[in-house]
């Protein structure tokens, strides 16, 4: 129950605490973001980290930390290379491991109803799922795992990977960067982060909803 709590709390004040890993580690920081990025995107046990939130209020702290030394343009390349490596990384787990890992339907580690929703998620979008599942949470995280499940030919993925990486990465880090240091931005930040959550997530609940839908729906 702490962790859950500790979790909500990074995730909702992820300013304060990015500023006070900016102030610790100066230039260490493109390296613990790079970490993060590729934990969120590589490993099925992290789907929890805060990607959307955590890439848009770096952008801002970038630009409010000027004196700092760290460059937007540097932080992308190094989250983009993040991005597109943990998703490989994903990929490769899903194709050779994969069914083995999610054996266990009752397991606490490698939830099953994640990786049925990307299941359903990549089955009705195919390899889009890929770019699109990057503005998911979770569900990202196991949309590459359940593409090297399913089989998606190597190159075809990486295509749709780097695409997917430069969208996402590109979107929130720059928003972030442009309009985090406005002042009715800066006022609002947490009410801001829970925002980009709810959004986040509301595909999540419109598939659940319409699956809900069809499950009560009677069958001609």
């Amino acid at each position: 129950m702490e962790f859950i709590q500790l979790v909500i709390s990074f995730i909702l004040h992820i300013d304060v605490h990015l500023s006070e890993l900016f102030s610790q580690y100066g230039l260490w920081i493109y390296g613990i973001l790079f970490l993060i990025i590729f934990c969120e995107t590589g490993l099925v046990v992290t789907p929890f980290l805060p990607g959307d939130s955590l890439l848009f209020a770096t952008g801002a702290l970038v630009a409010i930390s000027a004196s700092s030394g760290l460059d937007i343009n540097v932080m992308a390349a190094i989250v983009v290379t993040a991005a597109v490596l943990g998703n490989i990384v994903n990929y490769t787990i899903g194709r050779f491991f994969g069914a083995q890992l999610f054996r266990n339907p009752n397991s606490k580690v490698f939830r099953q109803d994640y990786l049925n929703k990307a299941r359903d998620f990549y089955d009705k979008h195919g390899g889009v799922a890929i770019i699109m599942t990057r503005f998911i949470p979770i569900i990202r995280t196991f949309a590459p795992f359940v593409a090297g499940m399913s089989g998606m030919k190597y190159p075809k993925f990486i295509a749709y990977n780097i695409i997917g990486a430069l969208l996402w990465v590109g979107i929130f880090l720059y928003l972030g960067y442009f309009f985090g240091n406005q002042p009715v931005v800066r006022k609002n930040f947490t009410l801001l982060i829970f925002g980009i959550l709810v959004v986040s997530v509301l595909p999540i609940f419109y598939e659940a909803w319409k699956a809900h839908k069809a499950a009560k729906s009677p069958v001609k």
